[in-house]
């Protein structure tokens, strides 16, 4: 092992897609449900997901972010959308 991540685009919610490395699969369910707009206690990790397709060509590019919480503007948005999704403004 290369000590590398390896990449795919994984629907995560309904019709939301993300591009997550194995890591962010597997470590996306510690995130709070509630923060995505589902209730309480609704479940969220790697065994809900679908896989999509491997990204192979992984290429580092600069996004905006927020200097408060640290996210990208990338993610941001895709919360935004799964909040809308999830008919929540929380």
């Amino acid at each position: 092992m290369s000590g590398r991540h390896t990449f795919a685009e994984m629907r995560v919610f309904a019709d939301l897609t993300a591009v997550l490395c194995d890591f962010c699969q597997v470590d996306f369910g510690s995130f709070d449900p509630q923060y995505f707009g589902l209730p309480k206690g609704s479940p969220i990790g790697f065994e809900g997901m679908q896989f999509i397709r491997t990204i192979e060509n992984i290429a580092v590019a600069k996004d905006k972010y927020c200097p408060s919480c640290g996210y990208r503007l990338a993610f941001l948005e895709f919360v935004a959308e799964a909040r809308e999704q999830h008919n929540q403004n929380s």
